[in-house]
């Protein structure tokens, strides 16, 4: 039995109870312990889209016996993305309005559960943009949130809230943790006994520099007609924005390959060496029949061919197969065109 499991508190009438965010990563989970332990039933929901995902969340619930929701927020989310208010991060990451969709959707949960507040894992200064102060007081306020939005782990560092004002919550059993520095964090999880949590490297992909490249690229070129395969492809292979606009994804093993395969849209072309080992290469939204040759050799390039070598190159459409002739070039052909 995990060691946290004996601290789980059973709900019982006339006890305080909170809803809190989880990535499934440290600070989250404890903040929610932390919480637990002064006697409030916890509730943690982790909200996931194609750009992040709720397996650690999952994971650290078994471990610690804090019961979890996984709620898909695509939708929203993807709306939000277009036109942040608040801007973008260092890449394609619109962390303070992300924050307020998560905790606005986060907010209506109280009712439905009889909660009495909400409560995230964040810290005050470890993130420059959305966890200084301003940015903290900005994100309680347009969730609607506002007082009734508490953040255990920094709590002494911030204006008291309701829960705190209230006596639901001690402020003085609450950590005071500040900055970037993980080593208190990791202290105070192993007084808990809490073992089992992922490393610090966040799992938004909006946050990857390679990954924030494609999406920018994405917008640019297909605006309104972003379809969710889309995100799911811009995790695979070699992505060329060609000069005409045209893209094509490249696998990069047998793995990917049959990705790009089950990712291809209706109208979507793909082409493969069938004689020599190579890559999958997808023209998702279809391609003109002028550029087949250019696809060709871009499926020759990156396959086993040697140099110059010309290879059959099959090609796949809605309408139908055929061979067309590929010739392998020497890849800085290609690369002014790679994403």
């Amino acid at each position: 039995m995990s060691p946290l499991a004996g601290t789980q508190n059973t709900p019982k009438e006339g006890q305080i109870k909170a809803v809190g965010l989880t990535s499934g990563g440290l600070d989250s989970t404890l903040a929610a312990l932390v919480l637990r332990r002064q006697g409030i039933h916890v509730l943690q929901v982790c909200f996931t889209t194609p750009f992040f995902a709720g397996e650690n969340a999952l994971e650290v619930s078994l471990h610690t016996q804090i019961p979890l929701i996984i709620m898909d927020i695509t939708r929203e989310h993807l709306a939000m993305l277009q036109a942040p208010r608040h801007g973008f991060g260092k890449q394609m990451n619109p962390c303070i309005d992300c924050h307020i969709l998560m905790l606005r959707t986060a907010s209506r949960l109280l009712r439905e559960r009889e909660a009495s507040f909400v409560f995230t894992g964040e810290v005050l200064g470890q993130r420059p943009m959305s966890q200084n102060r301003q940015a903290l007081e900005c994100v309680a306020r347009e969730s609607g949130l506002g007082g009734l939005l508490l953040r255990p782990l920094s709590a002494p560092h911030l204006a008291p809230t309701i829960p705190e004002e209230r006596g639901w919550v001690d402020r003085t059993l609450l950590p005071a943790f500040k900055g970037r520095s993980r080593k208190p964090q990791m202290k105070l999880a192993q007084e808990l006994g809490l073992t089992n949590y992922p490393g610090p490297a966040g799992g938004c992909l909006l946050t990857d520099e390679g990954f924030s490249r494609r999406l920018e690229d994405l917008f640019h070129f297909q605006g309104a007609g972003v379809q969710i395969e889309d995100f799911e492809l811009l995790k695979v292979g070699r992505h060329f924005r060609m000069a005409d606009g045209l893209k094509l994804v490249v696998g990069r093993d047998q793995g990917e390959n049959e990705m790009i395969e089950s990712l291809r849209f209706s109208a979507g072309v793909l082409a493969r060496t069938p004689e020599i080992p190579g890559p999958t290469v997808l023209a998702p939204r279809g391609i003109p029949e002028a550029r087949i040759p250019t696809m060709a050799d871009l499926c020759a390039t990156y396959g086993d061919a040697e140099d110059r070598q010309a290879v059959s190159v099959e090609i796949r459409a809605k309408e139908g197969a055929w061979r067309v002739t590929g010739v392998s070039r020497d890849k800085g052909v290609f690369v002014p065109f790679l994403i």
